[in-house]
């Protein structure tokens, strides 16, 4: 079963439980989507459902990743704008790149983009290298390391 496949008896499983229960709200569609999800995730052998689960469990990491690193960048910048010292050390980085589809690529720039303090300014035409700003990047090499190490290798865990 691919992972397409096994979000969409993930949603059928949903709107089954939500029928079950009587009223079709937001509510009982979240916990018949978890509930489906337990389901799919206890029979993945028998009904060949690995990818899905494997993906959800990458998707899971990923957002783990992003969101630490938002909680991160905002706090940053709070202790940068709430002290007097100002710790900024703005620059345009160049990462080179593994992520070689769009949607690699387009997830990764956009992901940075949302946190605060970095923005993705262009990637090359061969796809090799994305260009951002951040403001705070005294260490360019430390800079690259943790965006290679943490999103961009989150992402191809998950598209691959």
């Amino acid at each position: 079963m691919s992972a397409a496949a096994g979000l969409l008896s993930n949603m059928v499983l949903a709107l089954f439980w939500a029928l079950a229960s009587g009223r079709i709200t937001v509510g009982t569609l979240v916990i018949g989507f978890f509930a489906g999800f337990a389901t799919i995730y206890v029979s993945r052998r028998a009904t060949g459902a690995e990818t899905y689960t494997y993906k959800v469990g990458r998707l899971v990491r990923l957002l783990i990743v992003f969101v630490r690193e938002l909680v991160e960048a905002n706090l940053r910048l709070a202790w940068d704008i709430l002290t007097p010292r100002h710790y900024s050390r703005p620059a345009i980085v160049a990462i080179p790149l593994d992520a070689k589809s769009d949607i690699e690529i387009t997830l990764l720039a956009n992901l940075i983009t949302l946190t605060p303090g970095t923005l993705s300014l262009h990637v090359t035409e061969d796809r090799s290298v994305l260009y951002i700003h951040s403001v705070y990047a005294a260490d360019a090499d430390e800079l690259r390391r943790l965006i290679k190490e943490g999103l961009e290798r989150r992402i191809l865990e998950l598209t691959r």
